[in-house]
């Protein structure tokens, strides 16, 4: 199976809407399968783009952090290099620029020494070393150090090598950190003298605070053996051992990020000089180095945190509604089908009403024809005996055969209703006959029925059967809408010189603005379990099929009231829908 083939599959079990009797939560379960989903198909996008792009964003936010770090301390090691070297130059200028004769004069040798103080400042002594025994010859500055042998010093061994020497930081006779510069100057016939000057660490620990570091940070010289040449904020003091785990290899300048001693995370940005053979490294904590991506990160949370609510609530409320409105389409397809069904129920009652009311009609007649005929004999039959009650009873059968056939004549009427006729009409006698069939259940109801007929009301020309059943359609639902001893009144009069109207009041229970919106909508209904939804829609297509129109007030708990209008005269031929 290929993977469309899996995915149709797939989603075709996840969305399968439970059949009809198999479960009666099969709407929620449609809603759940929906919006779980809807859910994967956003979220989970959503949640791996975010993803991807968080890492992007703090791979490449931190390469932007780290090589401020690297380019500062590449900067600083180069200011290092060039203070050594500048001070190395000076050392081999003195050397080259004088001769030993004149650096054995201690004069001459303290005049050189207060010019570098003063112009280069950091020198703290200066003197003159034998080639041949390593024996101090002059000495300028504030030791007694003349005469002083270092020829068993490795320093010295040293400089008879390579011809220049730059010392670890060390206290020795001096008892302050400080460096030693020495350099060897060779002539032409072999012998040779070394120049030898010591140099506070202050101007190293200046050049550091030149740096600009934060109250976390921290920078500092370490030699190969991971001894510190100038003192660390958090980490040792000068001339100690180093209590970070970094390590150092090549001239380049690399970052790091470890954790130190006291657990913090930290960025290590080491560097080694040429010469000495120092390392400058460069602490910073992670958490100020990626202050910029902890508030950047929080915000992608937040981005996508409001995202996916939003999401959630858009789909949950999207789903909702489809949900919804398809029970409320499978609802009224299932009202259709039970209207369609009412509906054939009620032609052949109507078919079966007619054919009844025809049978009915001739005994009635023949009953008719009967009791006229007893009641002419009695009548001219003077010596009949009981003559008046006689009389009274075949009054009686007249009018009984006169009510039946007012009744069969209303039946026939509703038979014909679905064929259009335009006829003359008096309102108040149709309204009147529509009351016809709801007195008795006014009367047993102890219903309240007020009639106020304008008496002057012109006939009109409309369809008497469709009428009567938007009467009855409106009266009926008043009739439902008030309690027992309950009041619907019906008022007609003239509206203009084309209208008549007729008002339907009640004092039920009322409608809510939300009802009244959809009373008109084909299958809307409150009759929860008996209502179709249908009355009132075809109440309105009736009225405007005919050229009227029909409007409604109502108030919650108040009443309501139904205004029917409708033309005097029309043009409208049968079967025709203006509506």
């Amino acid at each position: 199976m290929s993977f469309k083939d899996r995915a149709a599959h797939f989603f075709g079990r996840f969305l399968a809407f439970p059949a009809e009797g198999t479960s009666p939560d099969r709407y929620r379960i449609l809603r759940r399968n929906l919006v779980l989903l809807m859910l994967a198909v956003t979220i989970l996008p959503l949640t791996i783009m975010a993803g991807i792009n968080y890492h992007l964003y703090k791979r490449g936010l931190k390469n932007e952090i780290i090589q401020p770090i690297r380019a500062l301390t590449s900067k600083t090691r180069h200011s290092f290099q060039q203070f050594f070297e500048e001070r190395l130059s000076l050392i081999r200028s003195i050397a080259h620029l004088y001769s030993f004769t004149q650096l054995s004069d201690e004069k001459v040798l303290n005049h050189v020494l207060l010019v570098l103080k003063k112009e280069f400042g950091g020198f703290v002594d200066l003197g003159l070393i034998s080639g041949v025994d390593g024996t101090q010859i002059s000495y300028a500055g504030p030791y007694a150090l003349l005469g002083k042998n270092y020829s068993a010093q490795g320093w010295y061994q040293e400089v008879m090598i390579k011809g220049i020497h730059i010392s670890d930081v060390f206290m020795g006779y001096r008892k302050f950190p400080h460096i030693a510069i020495a350099v060897q100057h060779l002539e032409p016939g072999g012998f040779s003298w070394i120049v030898r000057a010591t140099i506070d660490t202050d101007r190293l620990n200046d050049l550091i605070a030149s740096m600009g570091l934060g109250a976390e940070s921290d920078a500092f010289l370490v030699n190969r053996d991971g001894i510190l040449q100038t003192p660390s904020r958090f980490y040792g003091s000068v001339l100690s051992r180093i209590s970070l785990p970094f390590r150092s290899s090549g001239y380049g300048t690399d970052v790091v990020e470890k954790k130190d001693l006291k657990n913090r995370g930290v960025f290590i940005a080491h560097t080694r000089l040429i010469h000495p053979d120092y390392t400058l490294v460069l602490v910073k904590p992670r958490s100020e180095v990626m202050k910029t991506w902890y508030t950047l990160k929080s915000e992608i949370f937040f981005v996508l945190a409001v995202s996916v609510s939003i999401i959630m609530g858009v789909v949950l409320r999207l789903m909702n509604v489809v949900v919804r409105r398809l029970k409320e389409s499978n609802e009224r397809r299932d009202a259709a089908f039970r209207e369609l069904e009412h509906s054939q129920k009620l032609s052949s009652i109507g078919r079966l009403a007619a054919g009844v009311a025809h049978e009915i009609n001739n005994p009635l007649a023949i009953i008719n024809e009967k009791a006229g005929l007893m009641k002419d004999l009695i009548q001219y039959s003077e010596r009949f005996e009981n003559r008046r009650k006689f009389l009274s009873l075949t009054d009686a059968i007249l009018q009984s055969v006169d009510r039946c056939r007012t009744i069969t004549h209303r039946l026939l009427g509703f038979a014909r209703r679905i064929d259009v006729s335009l006829e003359p009409l008096d309102l108040n006698e149709l309204i009147r006959e529509v009351l016809g069939f709801l007195e008795k259940e006014a009367l047993y109801r102890d219903i309240d029925l007020k009639i106020q007929m304008a008496e002057d009301l012109p006939r009109i020309l409309s369809d008497r059967s469709q009428l009567q059943q938007v009467f009855l359609n409106i009266l009926t639902n008043a009739f439902a809408a008030v309690e027992d001893g309950g009041m619907i009144s019906i008022t007609t009069w003239k509206k203009g010189p084309d209208l008549v109207a007729v008002s339907f009041q009640d004092n039920g229970n009322g409608m809510t603005e939300e009802t009244m919106r959809h009373i008109f909508e084909p299958f809307f209904t409150t009759k929860k379990g008996y209502g179709t939804g249908l009355g009132l829609p075809i109440t309105y297509g009736i009225v405007k099929k005919l050229g009227g129109d029909i409007e409604v007030q109502s108030r919650e708990g108040e009443g309501t009231v139904f205004f029917v209008y409708l033309p005097i005269k029309t043009e409208q031929g049968p079967g025709e829908n203006n509506g």
